[in-house]
């Protein structure tokens, strides 16, 4: 399983949560955690939008290595 960015900030951001015994704290945490959530669905519907409009399958690769695709 590929782990991206957003999964890395993920797990960083509940580690931290772990740590923290403010519940203010842990409430910006969590609100942090669902903003990730939104952001990753946008960045899928985005990536199948691509793959839907995008025939070519020189110009995916050169996307995904330009890190625009995973």
């Amino acid at each position: 399983m590929t782990e991206t960015v957003l999964d890395t900030i993920d797990e960083l951001l509940a580690g931290a949560t772990d740590d923290v015994d403010d519940p203010e704290t842990h409430y910006k945490l969590r609100s942090a955690r669902q903003l990730l959530v939104v952001v990753k669905q946008r960045y899928d519907e985005f990536d199948e939008a691509v793959h839907d409009a995008v025939d070519d399958e020189e110009v995916m690769q050169n996307l995904r290595d330009l890190g625009y695709l995973e």
